[in-house]
């Protein structure tokens, strides 16, 4: 449990201690909440790449299904327009 310190009693070196020990503190508190952050990221990746995959194949299988329609359409227009 954190000490409760009176900065006042305290002289420049122990303040200087104080202040060091307290950056400290804070770049490990940082480094643990990215690394947490990092790994909880990955999992939802790693959750969300099946569906992205699944959904960029049905992409590709529209987008070929709509070439062909558009060249069937393409070729009666131009059959069309042939006999006119």
């Amino acid at each position: 449990m954190a000490q409760s310190i009176n900065i006042t009693e305290l002289n420049l070196p122990q303040l200087e201690m104080l202040k060091n020990q307290l950056d400290q503190e804070t770049a490990e508190d940082a480094k643990d909440f990215f690394k947490r952050k990092i790994e909880f990221l990955t999992k939802q990746m790693e959750k969300i790449q099946p569906a992205l995959q699944e959904k960029h194949a049905m992409k590709q299988a529209v987008m070929e299904m709509m070439s062909q329609k558009i060249q069937q359409l393409t070729a009666l227009g131009a059959q069309a327009t042939a006999k006119a």
